[in-house]
């Protein structure tokens, strides 16, 4: 259901099959950014209890990417279902985050190679809802936000 102030269009377009598509596919992308989020905190906890390096960086990082994953969810249902304040949030989380995952693994010394390639992996999830979310379906369906 739309909210106050989103247009009967955004309604119009929520039923559409492709709208109904490409949000399962964006969920399905948060869903993967979730599950390599909570393997990078796996590994960093098995790395620390058996004597290997983790960082607190790895720890607080891993953790802050790992409880965003739900909050990521959770928006992308309520875009939906009509808010497009959710679907402003999605789209432009899923811009920034990759660029602010890369460009922090690309720090030298911060982190460990394989730390950095488990991120990227998590980044890449979010670059697919970016891109679904600038598709055709999901810009008809919300054409304020689209641009």
């Amino acid at each position: 259901m739309a909210n106050a102030g989103d247009s009967t269009t955004t309604t119009a377009h929520l039923g559409d099959a492709r709208t109904q598509e490409a949000f399962a596919t964006v969920k399905k992308c948060v869903t993967l950014f979730g599950a390599v989020s909570a393997i990078i905190l796996g590994v960093v906890a098995v790395m620390a209890f058996t004597g290997h390096e983790a960082t607190s960086f790895m720890w607080i990082r891993g953790a802050v990417l790992l409880a965003i994953a739900p909050l990521l969810h959770r928006m992308t249902v309520r875009a939906s279902e009509g808010s497009s304040k959710a679907f402003d949030r999605v789209r432009t989380l899923s811009t920034i985050m990759p660029i602010a995952i890369i460009g922090v693994d690309l720090i030298p010394g911060l982190c460990p190679a394989w730390y950095a390639v488990l991120q990227g992996l998590s980044a890449l999830a979010l670059v697919g809802v970016a891109f679904v979310t600038r598709g055709s379906a999901l810009s008809a369906a919300f054409p304020k936000t689209a641009g």
